[in-house]
Order: structure tokens, then C-alpha cells, then sequence
């Protein structure tokens, strides 16, 4: 998809054009994914996830990231091809990249952070970089315009993760022509695993589990867990709120101080958040800039009421009202009024995540991510050729 107004919401496979569906069907690809990050957070899920089903679907995949990290062992663990390299000087980067990409006889490079894109654009103005180029942009995009004109230029493809990604990426630059919205997708398969007793208690002796308050999750790095944390003094019921993936700085722990009925735990990132998710009455997500969110995708597909900002990505992946609530970003008020809302209705909260579990599999599968991914690189290796 290549137009500057993306659809409300992603299309149906049946509803895209022929030659599209079609080009999915060509013959199996060589795929390196890229990415300087790879640490604990969502984008590290999305990628092992995309490139596992990208194997699956009979493609050869290599994953170029940092050894050690956590995108490493996941590779690994899924038997995924791991290539481990250096991020720290961009020219033998971009070099070492060119010279895999002949050797292993990519047909498709896809960068996913800032570091690496870099590195493609210096191999390809260098005219090192045979393959064909695809750039994916899972957050709101902070690059100077200068580097997303650029870029938009140098890449064959760009994949935007969400509506309101590409559009900002539109507007900074980014020909409108070669950007593609695939969102985020979710391996069903990984979160209906049994999960052992002794899993959850651990889980819940890690998040302050107390049978007789609710317990609010939030799965991300440092962003905007303040307005929950200030929300809280507004919401009468004790909760425990556990805030996973987020260090405790000096502000959250000043503000979870403020509210001594609730109770606040901080856990870092976990690969296996599932035994967690069991333990959660609502999931909350209040930043106020998101690409498409790996924790509300899971979260939803389990079947839980989420809460989370009325910004970038969020607004694709929830109807408010239907499978989940919105509300204004760094607005604590309102964030406290929606979240006394679903406490005190569990007719509401089952609801929601009913519908909630219905729009991720049939919108988001991980299935139909890698097909639309596969779709942008078919016309990628086009405008290559």
C-alpha cells in the first residue's frame, strides 16, 4: 500500500489487489533483518516473531544483531540463522553489511532502527548494497526531515508499523509512493501455552498480587507511566499497579509514594510475560506517542480490557467503546475515569476483551503480517530491478 492516506483500519487480504495477493507466491526470498537494539522491549518480539514466521513460510532468514542480546538468543532459540555484528562505527558496518548481503545472496535487507538505516544508506550511496532495501518504522518517527527524505529516497520500501506512523513520516518527507502500513502482528500460537502453578506464583509474588484488589498492568519501557501514577489518586478502589519494563526512577517512585492505598511494583522486561498476563485485570498503556504496541496486541489477544492513549498506533488497533477505551494522552483525569469505569464494571471488562481477543486475531495475526511484509519486499526487489 502505497498511498499518503493509509485505510482506517488494515484491509483484509481478500480486499487487496490481485497482482498484490499474488506476489506473495514467488518463489521463496533471502531476508536479513537488521537492528542495532534487540534488547527488552517490544520491537525485539516483533522482529523474532516476523522472522520466525518468514522461515516458516519457507524463507531463508538471517538476523544481523549484537551478540548477547535478547533478539540473539531468541534466534537462536527459534533456529533462526544469527549474525552477529558491531554497531559502533557506521563505515565497517555499512561495509560488513554489503559484503553479507553479496556473499549470502540477500535478496531483501530490512533495517529496523536508526543505527543500521544508517549503515544501509551509506552501503547504498556507496552503490554496495546490491539487495534490495527495506526500511520498517516501528516508532513515531524524531529523525530530522533532512534524514526521512533521505532515506525515503535511498530505500526501495519503507514499512510503516501504523496509519499515524506513515503519516508523520509523510510529512517530514517520506515519498508517500514508497511507503507501505503492515502493523504489527501476534503469534497466537505462543500465548495459548499452558501455564504452570508454579509459573504464577511466581508471577505473583513478582508483581504484589493481592487476591482481593485488581491488579493493572503496563508493559513498556519508560514513557508516560507517570499519568497512570498520578491518575491513581483519583481512583478510589485500591489496585496494585505493575509496571513492567520500567526502571524506577525518581519521579515514579515519588509518585507511587503519594498513593499508599494502591500498590506499585516495577519488574524489568520479561521475554515471557504470559504467567503476568494471567494476573492482569486491565492492561493500561498511557504514552503519548506509539507505533503499534506489541503489549497491547498481546494483551488484546488474550482476551483483556485494555486502556491506552489516543495517540499514533493505538488508534488503529482500538475502537473505543467496542474492544478497549481510549483517552487523551498525559491527561490523568480522564486516564482515572476510564479506569474507575472498568473496575467497577466486570460485565465491561469481559466484554471489551472478548471483542478485544476477536480484532486481534482476525486483523492482527502474525500470519497476515508476514504476508503483507512480503508484499512490500515483492515491491521492493520491482523498483530494485
Amino acid at each position: 500500500m502505497a498511498s499518503p492516506v493509509p485505510p482506517s483500519r488494515p484491509e483484509p487480504a481478500a480486499g487487496r489487489p490481485a497482482a498484490e495477493r499474488a506476489a506473495a507466491g514467488r518463489g521463496a526470498l533471502t531476508i536479513l533483518h537488521l537492528t542495532h537494539q534487540g534488547d527488552g522491549a517490544g520491537s525485539t518480539v516483533s522482529i523474532a516473531a516476523l522472522a520466525a514466521a518468514q522461515r516458516a513460510a519457507g524463507h531463508r532468514v538471517l538476523v544481523g544483531c549484537r551478540p548477547g542480546t535478547l533478539l540473539a538468543a531468541t534466534a537462536h532459540a527459534a533456529g533462526l540463522e544469527v549474525v552477529p555484528l558491531s554497531f559502533e562505527r557506521l563505515a565497517p558496518l555499512a561495509s560488513r553489511i554489503a559484503r553479507l548481503a553479496r556473499a549470502e545472496r540477500v535478496d531483501v535487507v530490512n533495517s529496523h532502527a536508526s543505527r543500521d538505516r544508517a549503515a544501509c544508506r551509506l552501503a547504498r550511496l556507496g552503490g554496495r548494497l546490491p539487495a534490495a532495501c527495506v526500511m520498517t518504522r516501528r516508532q513515531m518517527p524524531r529523525s530530522l526531515p533532512v534524514s526521512v527524505l533521505l532515506n525515503g529516497f535511498v530505500a526501495d520500501r519503507t514499512i510503516a508499523v501504523s496509519r499515524a506512523v506513515a503519516r508523520a513520516l509523510v510529512r517530514r518527507g517520506a515519498p508517500p509512493w514508497r511507503v507501505s502500513v503492515v502493523p504489527n502482528g501476534v503469534a497466537v500460537e505462543r500465548l495459548q501455552r499452558d501455564v504452570a502453578g508454579a509459573e504464577i506464583e511466581t508471577a505473583r509474588a513478582l508483581a504484589g498480587w493481592r487476591p482481593w484488589r485488581p491488579t493493572v498492568g503496563v508493559v513498556a519501557r519508560r514513557k508516560d507511566q507517570d499519568v497512570l501514577l498520578r491518575a491513581l489518586a483519583s481512583v478510589r478502589q485500591p489496585v496494585t499497579v505493575t509496571l513492567v519494563g520500567a526502571e524506577p526512577d525518581p519521579e515514579l517512585v515519588a509518585l507511587a509514594g503519594a498513593v499508599p492505598r494502591h500498590g506499585v511494583r516495577w519488574l524489568p522486561f520479561r521475554p515471557d510475560l504470559l504467567p503476568f498476563y494471567r494476573l492482569f485485570d486491565v492492561v493500561v498503556l498511557p504514552s503519548r506517542a506509539e507505533g503499534l504496541s506489541q503489549a497491547l496486541l498481546e494483551a488484546m489477544a488474550l482476551g483483556l480490557p485494555v486502556l491506552a492513549s489516543r495517540a499514533g498506533g493505538n488508534v488503529d488497533l482500538v475502537t473505543p467503546g467496542v474492544d478497549g477505551l481510549l483517552a487523551p494522552p498525559r491527561d490523568s483525569d480522564a486516564f482515572a475515569a476510564a479506569l474507575a469505569r472498568l473496575l467497577a464494571d466486570p460485565a465491561l471488562r469481559h466484554a471489551l476483551g472478548q471483542a478485544a481477543r476477536r480484532t486481534v486475531r482476525e486483523r492482527f495475526s502474525m500470519g497476515r503480517t508476514a504476508a503483507l511484509t512480503e508484499v512490500a519486499y515483492r515491491t521492493a526487489l520491482a523498483h530494485r530491478r
